[in-house]
């Protein structure tokens, strides 16, 4: 469980969902961790955490509408540590947004955080991890990136180009050892998602009930179904794999 032993990891979005799962359990395995994101009492409770587990990791309060602030989430974590060499890109928003219905605020919103800050979060990735000799970006993905559901299309769109980012970035950085590789995330009950379908009249139980008899493995998948594949692509281990496309989705391909 030592992995990723005195790397220092960045995770955008890692004060919530799979991206706080994944903070807390880097650090488990010896990472470093920078968590970017903006919930600040979250934040603290998962440093009191990695601290416990005898790592280090600080927060960096970030708006990823903002480019200036996904550049110091990274130039934060490169000034505290001297390095770079693991990004985890978790961040994302996801409201209903039909083709015929999404007005442009939602689509700036939805490009905005789940696009652009990856792009330049990635940028400032890549600029941090040359100087160290490489490193490892997974930029999150979605079944919806092969179409989508008829009422998420600004978000499959936006998970759609994350692909081409990743294959752009592994085609172009292989030879100076940076990777990157898109992790295909499943129908999971994340704070958001549980929020969004609680807004929509549907509570948990019925959520994950609904779920059970759409998904082929008859589950949803919980936060802990990613741990060890992301650990995996961050590490040393998978230092041979980049432009891959991963899918732990309960079977699930929209």
């Amino acid at each position: 469980m030592n992995e990723l032993k005195d790397k220092v990891i960045v995770i955008s979005g890692g004060t919530k969902g799979v991206g706080r799962t994944m903070a807390e359990e880097c650090a488990i395995r010896g990472a470093k961790v920078v968590i970017g994101g903006r919930d600040e009492a979250a934040a603290k409770k998962s440093l009191r955490l990695i601290r416990s587990y005898g790592s280090e990791g600080i927060f960096v309060h970030t708006e990823l509408s903002r480019v200036e602030d996904c550049r110091a989430l990274l130039d934060c974590a490169y000034e505290q540590y001297g390095k770079v060499d693991g990004l985890f890109n978790y961040a994302g928003i996801t409201p209903i947004s039909p083709l015929d219905t999404c007005d442009a605020d939602t689509f700036d919103a939805v490009m905005n955080v789940n696009f652009r800050a990856a792009f330049f979060c990635c940028q400032q990735a890549i600029k941090y991890m040359r100087m160290n000799g490489g490193g490892s970006i997974v930029l999150t993905g979605s079944a919806h990136a092969w179409g989508g559901q008829k009422d998420r299309a600004a978000y499959a769109c936006s998970k759609g180009v994350l692909r081409t980012l990743m294959e752009h970035i592994a085609h172009n950085y292989a030879e100076e050892n940076i990777r990157c590789n898109y992790l295909t995330l499943g129908w999971t009950p994340t704070e958001g998602e549980v929020a969004l379908r609680k807004s929509q009249g549907e509570t948990e139980k019925e959520l994950r009930e609904r779920a059970a008899g759409i998904l082929p493995m008859h589950r949803m998948c919980e936060r802990t179904d990613y741990v060890e594949a992301i650990a995996y692509l961050l590490s040393d281990a998978s230092s041979m794999m980049t432009g891959s496309t991963f899918r732990i989705t309960a079977g699930e391909y929209i």
